[in-house]
């Protein structure tokens, strides 16, 4: 794809702006300069988000929108966790990353992708891989799916741009639209997974298909990037959803049952114990928060908090966890107090100012050791914590 003298180039100048080096042509006359920026971008992002490729040697990157919309190593290797068996279809194959992890787990695997650029670059990288048993189809996923034979498992991600390239959220303005498609996949497949914007709201979700198995809400260093939903014949009115939070390798877990959730009841307290607690992205975008209190003893804040306070540690909680040296009101001599802290991390939670707002009146620079938590407590006081992370 490349000629010799521009892959030497893109290794000789990999750590450099390629925007920069775009702008000398005229210096590297046998040097196809456009497309050697674009690979050292691509180098570079994978860097972080695909440490793995970026340490194979021959790796092809794609153009920039395609990197920001690929998965991260650390998501497809959990999607790859969850998928086993003969035969599995990537109906979006896109610049290749989950189909590549979750191939390895399967004797046969399709890649099915519109444009044929991306089919190209996979084709190369998977043979750079060593995944020669991918077969590359380019076309479109709804007029190849009849063509395939039965397989055990289809990953679908719908793109989540409409025609004018502005960003949708429900699956019905999605293309391709998961809600029409879902009989004929699961008539091609046993299971599905489909992996939605972590923008789109589980409950809509969940009207708008009828055969989801499972739900898992994927956080990576604790900001949502995923909700996939696994579709099969086996579906119950108890959903299991599981929230993780992917970081430095490891993998912040916390399962429960739609029904456990809707049955449980929290416990409230109007005073903060020794102990916070914040949810991390995931278990805050599962809506999992009565469950936390009852399963782990701790109680909530207030209803609307989505804080919760205990005297004895747990441990095990899924998100930050904080030791309360104490808290306070708001009174004059309470905000001189803050004040005099030069600098603090502030976040609130059902409190009627942001974090800029109360900053400014706290006069606080952002950062240092300290963490100060602005909420309401169940009988209606409005406090600061001030907190040390755990």
């Amino acid at each position: 794809m490349l000629s010799q003298e521009t892959k030497e180039f893109i290794t000789a100048h990999r750590n450099e702006d390629p925007r920069t080096l775009a702008l000398q042509a005229r210096r590297y006359p046998g040097v196809n300069i456009r497309e050697a920026a674009v690979q050292i971008e691509g180098w570079q992002h994978a860097r972080e988000k695909l440490p793995a490729w970026a340490a194979t040697d021959g790796i092809i990157y794609p153009p920039r929108i395609s990197m920001e919309q690929c998965s991260s190593e650390a998501t497809a290797l959990y999607k790859a966790a969850l998928v086993k068996g003969g035969s599995i279809a990537d109906l979006t194959g896109g610049f290749g990353i989950d189909c590549s992890y979750m191939a390895r787990s399967f004797k046969k695997a399709y890649y099915i992708e519109r444009s044929g650029l991306l089919c190209d670059i996979a084709k190369w990288n998977f043979g750079q891989l060593g995944l020669e048993h991918i077969g590359i189809i380019n076309g479109n996923s709804e007029d190849i799916l009849p063509t395939l034979p039965a397989l055990d498992w289809i990953f679908i991600d719908p793109a989540r741009r409409d025609g004018d390239g502005r960003k949708v959220v429900a699956l019905s303005d999605c293309e391709p639209n998961v809600a029409e498609l879902e009989e004929k996949l699961l008539q091609k497949a046993t299971k599905v997974m489909v992996k939605c914007s972590p923008m789109l709201d589980m409950t809509a979700a969940t009207k708008q298909l009828g055969n989801i198995e499972e739900i898992h809400v994927v956080a990576a260093n604790n900001e949502c990037k995923e909700l996939l939903l696994i579709l099969g014949k086996n579906v119950t009115d108890d959903t299991p959803v599981t929230c993780v939070n992917l970081h430095r390798g490891e993998c912040e877990r916390f399962s429960f049952t739609t029904a456990e959730e809707a049955a449980a009841v929290a416990t409230y307290s109007s005073a903060i114990g020794r102990y916070l607690y914040e949810p991390n992205a995931a278990m805050q975008k599962s809506g999992c928060y009565r469950t936390l209190s009852q399963r782990l003893k701790i109680d909530k804040l207030h209803p609307n908090s989505h804080l919760y306070t205990s005297d004895t540690f747990v441990d095990t909680f899924p998100g930050r966890k904080f030791i309360v040296e104490r808290s306070m009101g708001f009174s004059k001599s309470d905000i001189k107090e803050i004040q005099s802290m030069g600098k603090a991390n502030i976040t609130v939670r059902n409190f009627p100012e942001t974090v800029q707002t109360l900053r400014k009146k706290l006069k606080l620079a952002d950062g240092g050791d300290t963490y100060l938590f602005a909420t309401t407590t169940a009988d209606g006081r409005r406090i600061i914590a001030i907190c040390r992370k755990l």
